[in-house]
């Protein structure tokens, strides 16, 4: 019979030894960058999407990204005058905190700043999110879009506590129903329901922190 991996014994020391291995590449990386672009930005990220920030990174196919980590990146840069890798840098190095991440660039300040402040993506809103309008559904049949929500779905929209019911097998709102409304807090079921009605009240976005150059460092 083959050996079940839940029974694989892996050494501690094995795999401490490959945390550093990996926490000391990634130091490496980041001299690198430094030593290769002109820019060195911080940036923050809430509600990360990876769909979107491949996006960006497409859009800085010539840069470097870095993030998480952000005590082994501070390290990096050095959190100290006497530490840091560069003069000036630490000051940068003090901004990781938090869902942040490294932008290492050689793009002109003005055209990072630009991009940025015009890069939003609308998305759908997780749990703790404050709702920034109030979503309703009218009485009778239930639509999802330009189309009937489909019967099979009817089960859920219960479970998520809309008063729901089949009528002749078309999913039915005996009465109205209010999903969210503005400025509430949303639970986790009011999110799973905005998002299966295709309402999307959130909005993804960078936002650019600060930014090192030729020794100094600008906050935005």
């Amino acid at each position: 019979m083959p050996k079940s991996k839940r029974s694989t014994v892996v050494s501690l020391t094995k795999t401490e030894k490959k945390g550093h291995e990996g926490k000391e590449k990634l130091i490496e990386e980041i001299h690198e960058c430094a030593d290769k672009y002109d820019y060195i930005w911080v940036f923050s990220v809430k509600d990360m999407r990876n769909a979107f920030l491949k996006e960006v990174r497409n859009d800085f196919k010539t840069s470097r990204f870095f993030y998480g980590k952000n005590r082994v990146m501070a390290k990096a840069l050095g959190t100290t005058p006497e530490e840091e890798y560069k003069t000036g840098v630490s000051q940068i190095a003090k901004d990781l905190r938090n869902e942040v991440g490294l932008l290492f660039t050689s793009k002109p300040y003005d055209e990072v700043v630009k991009y940025f402040n015009d890069y939003t993506q609308p998305d759908y809103a997780r749990s703790g999110v404050i709702a920034t309008q109030t979503v309703e559904l009218p009485e009778g049949p239930v639509q999802r879009g330009a189309d009937p929500m489909p019967h099979n779905m009817e089960p859920l929209l219960r479970s998520l506590g809309m008063p729901t019911m089949l009528k002749n097998g078309i999913v039915t709102l005996p009465i109205p129903y209010t999903i969210c409304k503005e400025g509430e807090t949303l639970s986790t079921n009011q999110a799973h329901l905005l998002k299966l009605f295709y309402h999307q009240l959130a909005e993804f976005r960078v936002d650019l922190i600060s930014c090192y150059h030729n020794g100094e460092v600008k906050r935005l």
